[in-house]
């Protein structure tokens, strides 16, 4: 299965022996098809999910390829557990060569977290945003940092007030929304890794539409069957697919000097206007950080 992944994204030469990659929503789907492969490569990976069991099985699974393999456990909608999820890093490293920002949701219902952010846009953009905020000076140069995104953000603008009610609240909306803060993210991490001389890279990738994944169960009445009944179509894309999407982008000698830049599975995309605005960008950034109570990272001098 690995090897497959391996082949798909043309990284079978590469050796990844020595380094540390984490891969957030690594027990199922796409994110644990890509930590199998970067295990595979010979990277030692962090497991991430909140299922124990199903992390066991993965940390198990690399094992037995020759990885040396952790999960730890962390629900993204706490920002207390993010954080310890990030300690917990620093415990087991001292530098993380990869991080793949993959974990996240679609929500059919409207809730709030705790920290009284609406559920979708906290899961899938505050926790990987304060994720990399605790982690980034962790990763070395040559580091990559890769962001899941979605062709959904085409959906999507960045309307922050409503991030604080569920007030009207649409999980495609809400999900757009949250796509479209993946890709807005990747860009202002570029560019201010960037501006203080970091040599590490940040994309946002849309890996497929993936019948195989989980994401269709959380789509509205008969959604779920149509998805799965497209499995067999040339648009719709399998999970191994995706995976190497991921591992592309997180391993692939053709995408070690390439960042700051939005992908459709493997080939480089244009993003909406929406997502390419730099104003916007440094908004979110910014209001990301006030909501969630902290300094604004890589702020510089």
């Amino acid at each position: 299965m690995a090897q497959t992944v391996l082949e798909r994204a043309g990284v079978t030469d590469r050796d990844l022996t020595g380094s540390t990659a984490l891969v957030t929503g690594s027990t199922s789907g796409i994110g644990r098809r890509a930590a199998l492969a970067l295990g595979a490569l010979g990277a030692d990976v962090l497991v991430h999910g909140r299922d124990e069991g199903a992390g066991e099985e993965v940390v198990d699974d690399l094992t037995a390829r020759g990885s040396d393999a952790t999960f730890v456990r962390a629900d993204f909608a706490s920002v207390d557990a993010v954080r310890d999820l990030a300690e917990t890093v620093r415990e087991r490293t001292d530098a993380l060569d990869l991080l793949v920002n993959n974990a996240g949701g679609f929500f059919r219902d409207g809730a709030t977290t705790d920290l009284g952010v609406e559920y979708t846009f906290h899961v899938n953009h505050l926790s990987p945003y304060l994720l990399t905020a605790e982690l980034v000076d962790l990763v070395p140069d040559g580091g990559r940092i890769v962001t899941t995104a979605s062709a959904a953000h085409r959906g999507g603008s960045l309307d922050l007030g409503a991030v604080r009610s569920t007030a009207g609240y649409s999980g495609m909306s809400a999900y757009s929304r949250s796509k479209l803060a993946n890709v807005l993210f990747a860009f202002e991490l570029d560019r201010r890794l960037d501006r203080l001389g970091r040599d590490v890279t940040a994309n946002a990738v849309h890996p497929g539409a993936i019948p195989g994944s989980n994401f269709a169960r959380f789509l509205p009445g008969p959604l779920p069957r149509l998805v799965g009944l497209l499995g067999g179509l040339p648009f719709v894309t399998d999970v191994d697919d995706g995976a190497a999407a991921l591992v592309s982008l997180a391993a692939a000698e053709r995408t070690a000097d390439v960042s700051g830049r939005y992908f459709d599975q493997q080939t480089p995309s244009t993003p909406s206007a929406a997502a390419r605005d730099t104003e916007a960008q440094r908004r979110l950034w910014t209001e990301s950080a006030d909501l969630l109570g902290i300094d604004e990272p890589l702020a510089g001098e």
